[in-house]
């Protein structure tokens, strides 16, 4: 049974949440909080598998609580609130805090009719049951902010970076941008498995703690050095070369492995463009998207890395590629950033 705490201050709330819950098999409501204060409390006392938790709440708020519970008693958190839209403040804050994932009340703070998300609510609960969120603190505690250098534009590029992540990806990916320089003669494109929305505050947020500049991509940008670009969310993003111009195009085909945008599809468009010039970097994630463009990369010639099981947060994604043979070197989350400079450095 996963045991979840439910945390909201409307009564109404709370009992239509449980509810919810307990039409599930698998899940059992141990108990519900009022405030972010009993909340805590509860969360020391009754070591719940989730917290199901609002924002706006009497004395503390969610997202202190949030910080609280994941500094003290680390605990998959889902927030689900009517200040969590996709790209907002909130929503993207929740994340950086820890939070395995955000649900926006469909008709505000009192939603009657939140029944219209029990699939969702349910299915997030799940999945945050089996994330490992001591790994999750862990990759908040290491990330350091570092101030920006400019980068020059070159378009002769010695190097190409494919990274792609899923669950746990936001967190891992801040880990390693720190460590990448505008110097070296390399670009970065990112596919974040990530709803719409959400990217553009994302890349923006990155962009304040990398040395490189972080920007989500648009369609026609040029793929230049010393910049990272994120893939909007529900577009496949792909690189062509237009006049021998590496050249970003965005499109809505149909998902890959259920995603869109897809890792493989930016991977095995990188792989074609650069050929043995490619870096192919596959972090955290549940599922197999990225499989077949690390075997694309290693079929041009160019060079695979996967993070460890030790590090990830969802070992899906790196521990399939590995299984496949497509990985050269398997690295813990914490040496990614300064394997990949050493790499584009050779």
């Amino acid at each position: 049974m996963i045991r979840v705490l439910v945390v909201d201050d409307s009564a109404l709330m709370r009992r239509k949440i449980t509810d919810i819950l307990a039409s599930d098999s698998q899940i059992e409501v141990i108990d519900i909080a009022k405030t972010g204060n009993d909340a805590i409390k509860k969360v020391v006392h009754l070591k719940p598998d989730v917290v199901i938790m609002d924002i706006v709440m009497p004395d503390i708020d969610g997202l202190t609580a949030l910080t609280y519970i994941m500094n003290e008693v680390p605990t998959p958190v889902v927030i689900i609130s009517a200040n969590v839209a996709p790209g907002s403040v909130n929503a993207l804050k929740a994340v950086e805090l820890g939070a395995v994932d955000t649900i926006l009340k469909p008709s505000g703070e009192i939603s009657v009719d939140i029944e219209t998300l029990s699939k969702e609510i349910i299915t997030k609960v799940k999945a945050a049951s089996r994330v490992d969120v001591n790994r999750v603190q862990n990759f908040l505690n290491r990330i350091s902010q570092y101030s920006k250098a400019s980068a020059q534009k070159n378009s002769h590029l010695r190097h190409i970076v494919a990274i792609g992540a899923s669950t746990g990806g936001p967190k891992a990916i801040k880990e390693i941008l720190p460590y990448l320089s505008p110097e070296a003669e390399a670009a970065f494109l990112i596919v974040q498995h990530m709803p719409a929305a959400f990217t553009k505050s994302m890349a923006q947020r990155m962009d304040c703690i990398s040395q490189i500049k972080v920007k989500e991509a648009e369609d026609g940008d040029i793929v230049e050095q010393g910049v990272a670009y994120v893939a909007p969310g529900d577009f496949h993003m792909a690189v062509s070369m237009e006049n021998n111009i590496p050249t970003i195009r965005l499109n809505s085909d149909p998902k890959v492995h259920s995603v869109r945008p897809s890792v493989s599809v930016m991977m095995n468009s990188v792989a074609e463009c650069f050929g043995n010039k490619t870096l192919g970097v596959l972090l955290t994630g549940m599922g197999q998207d990225g499989v077949e463009g690390m075997r694309n990369i290693k079929k041009v010639g160019g060079f695979t890395l996967a993070e460890d099981e030790s590090t990830c947060v969802v070992f899906g994604m790196p521990r399939v590629a590995i299984q496949e043979g497509v990985v050269d070197k398997v690295i813990p989350l914490g040496y990614m950033g300064i394997e990949i400079m050493k790499h584009i450095s050779r």
